[in-house]
């Protein structure tokens, strides 16, 4: 990639911010109309968990085809496919006629998805190649996240209320029309120097993977065990196989030396816990604040407020610690903060009283706000910049697949304990096991932050590095000889 000026530098910024914007506001919009979607398409808990799952399943599932697609063969390129794929699946699901066809379509926007944040996190590296002027931008790439979160209920609500829940969905077509033609004028291409093979094997065994392992949680508290007890069994093999088959690559879909780094392994469980405890608290918050407390979804969304604001404003601060501090500081105040919410609502039923619902919200909304930026910043600041794309993928993967098990495990703790109880009746005592396994997300993100930010792990950061760099060399080498 050529050197950019530094104003164009932030138009990039600002481009691959967009496109995490309508993916991101997408999500949380969704939340917001759950309880519309459940009255309009008669869905059970379950049909709600797959129309948030469905999405993030997919996502996670593809997210490291893309990256390593478009290190081989154009950053640009995906990207721009992404955002085409994405708008129209946007449109597909505001036309769904049924729960069935809403959660197809969702899955055609997550086939987008899966092009757009991996890929702009790719671009964002290779063109802020200073470390400090990167974890700067990575504050601003988190940031977004907190807007999205800021404004998704409140978008959501108001157009749920004034519209229908299918107009959440057209928020995105003109955004992502916007990107896409900024994107084709102003960002440049950029590939990495060594084309990679492609890994259908590994990818459909990651598949295979995701997707038993979410069916057989989502689907137990319906079906029973002995009906997913096959697909618990497809995900145990597909696991097995992944780890015996990736190393046995010369170009793994999944490089599995990138764990050998004790920073990336735990930004990548970092990433799951956090993004579990998100996909959980959305999830039971909605509910409750609108099946529960009755309110529209427009009050709904102005309750959210408290946990949305802290984390917009707290991801840039985040991304200037990690330049200036690194990971650790920001890391222990967002499982220090999450860990706090999540005892508020298990053990003190934060839900009952507005005071203490308020200050659940905002202690969650510190600690996530606090979290994304040394996630992203420790999965890519150590590795190769050619392989920023499937480092980047990897992270995002971490993110998706933690939100599609927080929502499919609370999800399932939820229905188990209501069953065919009214939500009003059993929702805060259901849901306290589900409130105890976001606790436990947040003391994983203290303790791991801890442990992965110190000394002894920056070594096995270098370490892992410098065989990343010298096995690529290699093979550069043996490809020129061969050539």
């Amino acid at each position: 990639m050529p050197e950019l000026s530094h104003r164009r530098r932030l138009l990039v910024l600002a481009i691959c911010c967009m496109s995490l914007l309508i993916v991101s506001l997408d999500n949380t919009v969704l939340n917001v109309a759950l309880p519309s979607m459940q009255r309009d398409l008669h869905a059970t808990t379950s049909g709600l968990q797959w129309t948030i799952d469905a999405y993030t399943l997919v996502l996670a599932s593809l997210l490291m085809l893309a990256g390593s697609t478009a290190d081989r063969i154009g950053r640009k390129k995906v990207f721009m496919a992404g955002l085409v794929v994405f708008s129209v699946g946007s449109l597909l699901c505001s036309l769904a006629p049924s729960l069935e066809l809403l959660i197809v379509f969702r899955m055609v926007q997550a086939v987008g998805g899966s092009m757009l944040n991996p890929v702009a996190m790719s671009i964002i590296t290779n063109t802020f190649t200073d470390a400090r002027e990167r974890a700067r931008a990575i504050g601003v790439w988190g940031a977004v996240v907190g807007i999205s979160m800021a404004a998704g209920p409140l978008v959501g609500g108001l157009l749920v209320q004034s519209v229908s829940w299918r107009a959440i969905f057209w928020i995105n077509l003109p955004v992502g029309l916007a990107a896409l033609l900024l994107t084709l004028r102003f960002v440049p291409g950029s590939r990495a120097p060594k084309a990679r093979r492609p890994d259908p094997l590994g990818q459909l065994l990651v598949i295979a993977l995701f997707g038993s392992l979410t069916y057989a949680i989502i689907e137990a508290p319906e079906s029973g065990a002995g009906t997913v007890a096959p697909f618990a069994v497809v995900a145990a093999a597909a696991l097995v196989a992944l780890l015996w088959y990736e190393p046995r690559r010369d170009e793994p879909l999944i490089d599995l030396r990138f764990f050998r780094s004790a920073p990336f392994s735990g930004a990548t469980v970092i990433a799951i816990s956090a993004f579990a405890a998100l996909g959980g608290f959305l999830f039971l918050s909605t509910l409750y604040l609108q099946n529960v407390r009755g309110l529209d979804a427009l009050h709904a969304g102005l309750w959210m407020l408290p946990m949305a604001a802290p984390t917009f404003l707290c991801a840039p601060l985040s991304g200037r610690l990690v330049g200036s501090r690194g990971p650790r500081l920001p890391l222990l105040v967002a499982g220090t903060a999450m860990t706090a919410s999540g005892v508020l609502f298990a053990a003190f039923e934060a839900e009952t009283s507005n005071a203490t619902l308020l200050l659940g919200y905002v202690l969650f909304g510190i600690g996530f706000g606090f979290v994304n930026a040394p996630i992203t910043n420790t999965a890519v600041s150590g590795m190769p910049r050619a392989q920023a794309g499937v480092a980047a993928a990897v992270a995002s993967t971490s993110r998706q697949l933690g939100q599609t098990l927080g929502v499919a495990v609370v999800g399932a703790v939820l229905a188990s304990g209501i069953g065919s109880s009214s939500y009003r009746e059993t929702f805060v005592s259901a849901a306290r096991p589900g409130w105890w396994i976001l606790t436990a997300c947040g003391l994983a993100v203290l303790l791991l932050g801890l442990l992965t930010s110190g000394t002894w792990a920056r070594r096995t950061a270098e370490r892992t590095a410098e065989q990343l760099e010298t096995t690529e060399v290699r093979q550069t080498v043996g490809a020129t000889e061969r050539a």
